[in-house]
């Protein structure tokens, strides 16, 4: 008797599916291609110079315009406005039950976050919040400001970290957002060693888990794995890179291209090997 796939099983099987195949089937094709990377004119707006990749070891995909990325479950569901689970149907089966149409989707300007306000992390509701991801206030604070924002008209407030390009990744309790433009977040102490991680809990856990961690090393939290070929040219300043990338496929695939890129770079995924990311294996020993 076959055994029936679960949605979590479904979810994983799915983000395998190649990008170009499934932008292919909607009518997308790239302007120009290489062994790493393929690049599109953007199919949610109309533009003439290709401003959205497609990284093929990765799978992943990201709308420079938009300073939005992700994987390919994301992308159908934003181009086609269906659920997760339709669109699965999609990817699996070629078809759904309702007319699968593609909409020609602007809401990344309809709907970008407005930055109102940034200040000293202070706010109780995000102290009980770090704290609940196992960061004490003084360590948030190194890399993190509180910060509010609005979107569709509502007013909101997160812990926020900047990147390079001066936006924002925003999270607090309920919400996982960022402003645009989307970037990676590199703090140079002017170390010979580098820290990188993909998210920002991931570093704030290191940087609790030892207090003299920036003594010694540069910082380098990547916010999207669409940055890891950005990362590329910092690897020569230094003596050696730590990499504390997610458990799952596409982590392991990313922390594969950067070794092969850099005999500098060390896994140091053994250290959290039984959990997601640095963040939930940090969580677990504070229980």
């Amino acid at each position: 008797m076959k055994r029936k796939k679960t949605y979590r099983t479904r979810c994983e099987t799915a983000r395998d599916f190649p990008i170009e195949k499934a932008l292919a089937k909607l009518g997308h094709f790239p302007t120009r291609t290489s062994d790493k990377e393929a690049w599109f004119l953007s199919p949610f707006r109309s533009e003439t110079q290709a401003s959205f990749k497609v990284s093929r070891p990765l799978n992943r995909w990201y709308d420079h315009g938009a300073g939005k990325g992700g994987n390919v479950i994301d992308l159908i569901c934003l181009l086609s406005g269906t659920s997760v689970r339709e669109t699965l149907d999609w990817l699996e089966n070629g078809q759904i039950s309702f007319s699968f149409h593609q909409q020609l989707f602007n809401g990344f300007e309809e709907e970008r976050i407005k930055i109102r306000d940034v200040m000293e992390l202070r706010h109780l509701a995000l102290k009980e919040y770090v704290e609940k991801r196992g960061i004490s206030l003084p360590t948030a604070k190194r890399l993190c400001r509180e910060v509010h924002y609005s979107f569709k008209d509502k007013m909101y407030f997160a812990i926020g970290l900047q990147n390079d390009s001066y936006g924002w990744e925003l999270r607090n309790k309920y919400y996982k957002n960022s402003s645009s433009p989307k970037d990676m977040t590199y703090i140079n102490y002017g170390s010979r060693g580098l820290v990188i991680t993909e998210g920002m809990f991931d570093m704030l856990s290191l940087l609790e888990r030892d207090k003299e961690l920036r003594e010694e090393y540069d910082l380098l939290i990547l916010n999207s794995l669409a940055f890891i070929e950005k990362a590329f040219g910092l690897f020569e300043s230094y003596e050696a890179v730590q990499l504390y990338l997610d458990n799952d496929k596409t982590g392991k695939r990313a922390v594969g291209i950067l070794m092969e890129q850099s005999p500098k770079c060390r896994d140091m995924s053994n250290l959290y090997k039984d959990f997601k990311d640095v963040n939930a294996w940090w969580m677990s020993t504070k229980l």
